[in-house]
């Protein structure tokens, strides 16, 4: 098989697009409701043919939610959205797709023990007149598609068997093989390095210049202006702006991402007095993941860690509380080396950890209240089989007072909450083990305002008793507001520490971009 490569054009770019260039798409107005959370508030985009139309915004800006109602997958609760002239507002996902949409996500959704071509046209087989998957004339299809990318790899093989760039390839034939006039590509360079970035970037090229319009979602901001005619900005679900990438750098770009108002987070003066050493790593690595990590974090102490989509910072998390393996370094903890394999363990030791996502990994929605927050602690109150019952629902109900999770009563199940007292409920989990760190990834997204506010007083009381707390956060304002030292990552490295009384966001974010010639081991040029 051989390594899929082309000539770069001298310019490293494309074409520009002239704005008499016709819409193929134009949304207007969109907007998207989650209970009291606004994830998308009267957003215009509009997309020409031809042209790469970059997408930005931090995590949680509404870029997901823009591309989920322009693929069909989520219905607006008011604005337009018109593909070629066509109103397509209330067209399902298999309207949208026979109008030319498709979308690439980041992950692929490939097949790995079907072949590529039968991965291709999977859902949508070339069939015989009797009905019959039409093996052959799939195949010779697959590798006309295959031709249009410009590369050559085989049909017929088993795409388990190949690499993520090919994998990546594959995936884009499928869009293709869809009729697609309007390709989504979701962080489509999150996973790619080197040689196989270029080979994307050229496929951009070469799908553009048959007039195929793109929509190009990345937190690398270097490839914004490698690659993008023009550029549009989300901030907390609203529409900041939208240029031609010629016209702005990367310094107006990343004001534009994080020009929030940092008067609505309220900085907390904290006495300054951390504590003993509760936990540090010594040069903990974790093979193609996490790179040679140190730091260490007090009692009474909250450590900041920022860092874009892909940076690692979840990922660092898991491997302290040994959900993740580690290949190499040292984690220590109340001043012992210690060897954290799995999460009883790190619980019994005494960390615990708000995960991202807590409907999938924080809570168990058809459980009551009481039965979320009694899994964390009932084997420390049960003896041969027993459970001290009273004992149990004591804790549970001492923790939900203390963390006011409203709910008419206890045995409620967690499902009928919002997302603000779902969290509090997580937290609850969490303090009944009586943890010394409390690893917080992501604790407020999803939440409104009000109950942000409150999960930002209780980290404030865990910090007064002398918890220390380890908060992962997208939102840089929220962070420098809360934390006392941060970290930001990238790539799977520590890029530096900051301290949040004197830093910007804008200086965390020129942190968190990770250099173009490290991923690729080329300049960037435009």
């Amino acid at each position: 098989m051989e390594d899929p490569s082309w000539p770069v054009p001298p310019d490293g770019g494309l074409a520009e697009v002239p704005d008499t260039t016709p819409l193929v798409v134009s949304a207007r107005g969109l907007v998207k409701r989650y209970g009291g959370v606004v994830a998308l508030g009267g957003v215009d985009f509009d997309l020409r043919a031809g042209e790469v139309h970059c997408l930005c915004g931090e995590n949680g800006a509404g870029k997901s939610t823009l591309i989920k109602i322009l693929t069909g997958a989520v219905t607006p609760d008011a604005g337009t959205i018109e593909v070629n002239g066509v109103d397509l507002t209330s067209a399902s996902i298999k309207q949208r797709r026979d109008a030319g949409i498709s979308v690439i996500y980041q992950d692929l959704n490939l097949v790995g023990q079907l072949t590529v071509a039968e991965n291709i046209f999977l859902g949508h087989e070339i069939r015989t007149k009797l009905r019959m998957r039409n093996k052959r004339a799939m195949n010779e299809e697959a590798a006309r598609l295959i031709d249009i990318l410009g590369v050559r790899f085989s049909p017929k093989a088993r795409v388990g068997e190949l690499g993520i760039s090919l994998k990546q390839l594959t995936a884009t034939a499928r869009a293709l093989s869809l009729g697609g006039q309007v390709l989504i590509m979701d962080e489509p360079s999150a996973v790619l390095g080197g040689k196989e970035l270029e080979v994307l970037f050229d496929v951009v090229r070469r799908l553009t210049a048959q007039g195929i319009a793109i929509i190009y979602i990345s937190h690398r901001l270097e490839e914004i202006f490698h690659i993008g005619d023009r550029v549009t900005v989300l901030r907390d679900g609203g529409y900041v702006s939208t240029a031609n990438v010629a016209d702005i750098d990367q310094a107006q770009l990343i004001r534009d991402m994080v020009g929030r108002d940092l008067g609505s987070y309220e900085r907390r003066q904290g006495d300054g007095l951390a504590g003993d050493e509760i936990l540090r790593l010594d040069n903990v690595s974790s093979k193609g993941v996490l790179h040679d990590i140190s730091f260490t974090v007090r009692k009474g102490e909250v450590l900041g860690i920022a860092g874009l989509v892909g940076a690692g910072r979840t990922e660092l998390a898991r491997a302290i509380m040994g959900l993740d393996p580690i290949d190499s370094g040292t984690v220590y903890f109340d001043g012992v080396p210690r060897r954290i394999s799995s999460a009883t363990k790190a619980l019994k030791l005494g960390l615990a950890m708000v995960p991202e996502d807590r409907r999938a990994d924080g809570i168990i929605s058809l459980l009551s209240v009481r039965e979320n927050v009694a899994l964390s602690v009932v084997s420390k109150l049960s003896r041969f089989g027993v459970i001290a019952f009273k004992k149990l629902y004591g804790i549970v109900g001492r923790f939900a007072g203390e963390l006011a999770i409203k709910v008419p009563n206890l045995r409620h199940p967690v499902s009928s909450l919002s997302g603000g007292n779902q969290q509090k409920v997580v937290l609850a989990k969490c303090l009944a083990t009586d943890c010394k760190l409390l690893i917080m990834d992501e604790p407020t997204v999803g939440i409104d305002v009000g109950a942000k506010k409150e999960i930002y007083n209780i980290i404030g009381e865990l910090q007064a008793k002398g918890i220390g707390v380890v908060m992962i956060s997208s939102e840089l304002p929220e962070i420098l507001a809360i934390a006392d030292r941060i970290l930001v990552m990238s790539v799977g490295r520590i890029r530096g520490e900051v301290n949040p009384h004197t830093t910007t966001a804008e200086e965390i974010l020129n942190l968190a971009i990770p250099p173009m010639e490290e991923i690729t081991g080329i300049g960037v040029t435009r």
